[in-house]
């Protein structure tokens, strides 16, 4: 937190001992030397956000004595960057670069698998063998009724964005536990390299209910609670805690004896801090979104996110098929979160270029693990019954996709089941029969669970069909041309989002707002990419891409009045790069 100016001294042990405030008087990268209560110089040496390395200069290791504690050599930022790529490049297995990357803490292009899917989800199944230290707060079954204290353990009291997960559905791998922090960390990773959100004000939360994997509740190096989830009234009642703990503020002096700038500090985050959902069971994840979204500053990333960029996706390959949304018929493969997000924003989308909902709704097919959505099948206590329902179809129970996908003859197939393969030779050969150019999205994630891999997708379907993936698949040359995949990533969305929504100070997150960032998304896609296959602008762009979400949501917020911010900024885009996080180093000066 930032000093007072002048001599600041924080407690009796600063008085005694004469210890003076190094760093930028009134920076969140001050430190009393000295003091038991601030970092040690080798842990000011391990702390990422003040840390230079080797960039310190001569002064910088004078100031701090720092000097003798680090080789004599002064890098520039840009060598250290190189040495970082450089090394990265030394490990052959993914799991072997993100344990590398995550404690480098530096974001690239390159490293954004490394960072996210697709190797994340190795990382969450390894995650209790592989934990070094902290990297976010978990809140666990044990704490209720203490939600709020323990919220305030954390070090930073200045919080702009949380991710929050329970573990129970990690990417398509299923009930993870705490193993599932890996998610939260990542996705604020994302947060930061590739929207500008200050690292220190960020928070990943795992809300440690229980597991029912008998595989980690037996693992001796498991390092959540070794008992069952917690469900019903006991559940809801946690999370309500978590959630009214996390934007209630109140001002305290956290040494009751001192009152100085360092020791004052808000406990928790205020109404304004956003609340990003992720990785939540089917049964919980549609009732927490639909019980919070119009009371916080929230979203669920699987249901609104994916929707986004699936959306994006559609809306850029519709350029490529020439036919407008409401011209096609579409088959989801899974009706969970992400199928139904995505038809939820696709009717929207539809409703906008002139469609009624009905016929948008009816234009829309689903199958479960049951089969066919149809009408007139018999319920069986399933919690997304009621979001299905509204796609049932009157038509007879059918269970085989081929026979599903010649009865049907979808001209876009989308995939959100988790189930590899799922699109073999023939299901991609009939969508040929459907459409001149069809379209086919496998979304599932990680890669081994994708529906189709790409060579798959282009080589049975001669090169017609329009593809985007969940997770990478690297080009693939098809009869002299070569494909670029499209990622339908959630990082093209997120990040743009909470820049947006925390610059401008909103309270509650519309749905409008996600189909604003998926018609921003498809609107950057080029030319050249369409005819390159991709659907998606490429990675190297999605810091553009992020900034423009934010610039366009920002006039949106302030046009509807739901921004807080005030006066409204004249120039959205300086508005908005004014709030990012500056990656170069900061300097450090003694004061006196």
């Amino acid at each position: 937190m930032g000093l007072a100016s002048g001599k600041t001294q924080c407690c009796e042990h600063c008085s005694r001992n004469g210890a003076v405030a190094t760093g930028s008087a009134g920076s969140t990268g001050a430190l009393i030397v000295g003091c038991p209560k601030f970092a040690r110089r080798m842990d000011y040496l391990r702390d990422p956000r003040i840390c230079k390395n080797l960039a310190f200069s001569a002064r910088d290791r004078d100031n701090m004595s720092l000097r003798g504690l680090i080789p004599p050599a002064v890098r520039s930022v840009e060598t250290e960057l190189q040495a970082v790529m450089d090394n990265i490049k030394l490990y052959e297995s993914g799991l072997a670069k993100y344990l590398y990357l995550r404690e480098l803490h530096e974001y690239t292009e390159e490293l954004m698998p490394l960072v996210y899917t697709p190797v994340v989800g190795e990382a969450c199944l390894k995650y209790s063998l592989i934990y070094r230290r902290p990297k976010g707060l978990f809140l666990t079954a044990q704490d209720a009724g203490k939600l709020y204290d323990v919220l305030g353990n954390w070090p930073e009291k200045q919080v702009d964005a949380i991710v929050v997960t329970d573990g129970e559905r990690i990417l398509g791998l299923g009930d993870l536990g705490a193993n599932g922090m890996g998610i939260p960390v990542g996705k604020l990773a994302l947060y930061t390299a590739l929207a500008g959100i200050h690292p220190e004000r960020t928070l990943p939360v795992m809300l440690d209910l229980g597991t029912n994997n008998e595989i980690l509740l037996a693992d001796p190096y498991y390092i959540g609670l070794r008992q069952k989830r917690i469900r019903g009234a006991q559940y809801d009642d946690f999370v309500d805690e978590f959630m009214q703990a996390a934007v209630k503020r109140c001002v305290r002096s956290v040494r009751a004896q001192c009152a100085c700038a360092v020791c004052m500090s808000y406990e928790t985050f205020g109404k304004n801090c956003l609340i990003q959902f992720e990785d939540f069971g089917n049964r919980n994840a549609f009732k927490l979104l639909a019980k919070y979204k119009n009371s916080y500053c929230t979203f669920n990333d699987d249901i609104q996110g994916t929707a986004s960029v699936a959306v994006a996706g559609l809306l850029a390959s519709m350029r490529i098929t020439k036919t407008p949304l409401s011209s096609n018929k579409f088959l989801f493969m899974g009706a969970g979160e992400a199928s139904l997000g995505i038809a939820e924003l696709l009717v929207m989308a539809m409703v906008k270029e002139g469609a009624t909902e009905a016929d948008a709704r009816n234009s829309i097919w689903m199958l479960d693990s049951r089969g066919l959505i149809v009408k007139d099948r018999a319920p069986n206590g399933d919690s997304t019954q009621s979001h299905k329902e509204k796609f049932a179809k009157d038509a007879k129970q059918m269970n085989n996709l081929l026979e599903i996908v010649k009865f049907v003859k979808p001209t876009v197939l989308i995939g959100a089941s988790a189930q590899s393969n799922a699109f073999n030779k023939e299901i991609l050969e009939c969508m040929c029969a459907n459409a001149e150019r069809p379209v086919v999205f496998a979304l599932s994630n990680p890669t081994h669970k994708a529906e189709c891999t790409a060579e798959a997708a282009y080589t049975y379907t001669d090169g017609k069909c329009v593809y985007a993936s969940g997770s990478p698949f690297p080009p693939f040359k098809y009869k002299g041309k070569t494909f670029y995949p499209g990622q339908g990533n959630n990082a093209y969305i997120f990040p743009g989002i909470a820049l947006a929504v925390s610059a401008c100070g909103v309270t509650t997150i519309g749905d409008e707002v996600f189909l604003i960032a998926a018609k921003t998304v498809a609107n950057t896609v080029t030319e050249q990419n369409l005819n390159e296959g991709r659907v998606y602008p490429p990675l190297s762009d999605i810091h553009d891409v992020s900034l423009n979400i934010a610039a366009e949501l920002a006039s949106h917020f302030y046009a509807t009045g739901v921004a807080t911010v005030k006066p409204e900024p004249k120039d959205k885009m300086a508005f908005l790069q004014s709030k990012q996080y500056d990656f170069s180093y900061p300097g450090t000066v003694k004061v006196k």
